[in-house]
């Protein structure tokens, strides 16, 4: 049993960059989904989808990588832990890297950026860093 799902997605996408993989399938959830969806408006994965065998549904992410094959994801950060949740309102949401990376949060109106809960006056849980 895995006690942090979204830490876990994020694992198998960082092992998966090292690795120079093209996709990795990560087990389904909305929130996995969403963080997906998140990540592919941002331009840091290529694409996704939802893939359902006889028993489960997985999510295939594909990742994407510049011209010389170097990952456009150089790190990811799980902020916000099962053991310490960790929150910010709308006038404290972090700017990951100056504004070269993002921070992704769990607000009451869905998942979204840092930048879009700061224009939409929303807070929530700050769930990763992704730069």
């Amino acid at each position: 049993m895995i006690t942090d799902p979204i830490a876990d997605m994020l694992t198998r996408i960082r092992n998966a960059l090292i690795t120079r993989h093209d996709f990795t399938d990560v087990p389904a959830s909305k929130l996995k989904i969403a963080l997906a969806e998140v990540l592919k408006k941002e331009g840091y994965i290529r694409g996704f989808e939802v893939k359902t065998d006889e028993h489960r549904k997985n999510v295939r992410i594909h990742l994407a990588y510049a011209d010389s094959r170097e990952p456009v994801i150089v790190g990811l950060l799980r902020v916000s832990k099962p053991g310490l949740r960790v929150y910010a309102a709308k006038r404290e949401i972090p700017r990951v890297y100056g504004g070269l990376g993002i921070a992704i949060l769990s607000t009451p109106e869905g998942v979204m950026t840092g930048k879009e809960a700061r224009s939409r006056g929303v807070g929530g849980e700050v769930l990763c860093h992704v730069w």
